[in-house]
């Protein structure tokens, strides 16, 4: 077996440690890196969050009135099925318009962002907001009682940043 020469071995610890050295500078500037931009993440990911929220809702809201415009529009319809079909739908649209009113009042109430989602059972609102006062409870909860006209134990107020 060969050995290396004592020349050989500086050299060969010299660039490992050199590397280890290049090694440790790259982790501490990526990890610089990271935090930095970990402190814009949650901003971003509260927005993406609205952002999808609404993109998801519409999405899904356009396939339901597809949906009952092809009953009203096949001909294999039974008259009932087409005007069950119509009022489904202009029931939507009429809570698509609630919900979107609703939003907008609780945005001109000074809040950043806000989505409502309301169903048979409750209705849902986040709010883009760290934590709610009791007043600003307040003033969301009477929003949504008079836009949608359902009892205080029906609303959820979630707050979201």
């Amino acid at each position: 077996m060969k050995t290396l020469s004592k020349k050989k071995k500086i050299i060969i610890i010299s660039v490992m440690v050199a590397l280890l050295l290049i090694t440790g500078y790259v982790n501490v500037a990526l990890n610089s890196t990271v935090s930095e931009g970990m402190s814009t993440t949650t901003n971003t990911t509260s927005e993406s969050f609205y952002v999808s929220y609404r993109t998801e809702r519409e999405a899904t809201r356009t396939q339901e009135i597809q949906f009952y415009d092809s009953i009203i529009a096949s001909t294999t319809s039974s008259e009932e099925a087409k005007k069950e079909a119509e009022e489904n739908k202009l029931a939507l649209i009429a809570q698509m318009e609630k919900e979107l009113v609703t939003e907008g009042i609780i945005r001109g109430k000074g809040f950043e962002d806000a989505i409502v989602t309301s169903s048979s059972s409750n209705v849902n609102v986040f709010v883009k907001s760290a934590e709610l006062t009791r007043d600003e409870v307040a003033q969301i909860t009477s929003v949504v009682r008079e836009q949608l006209g359902v009892e205080i134990d029906k609303i959820i107020i979630i707050p979201s940043e």
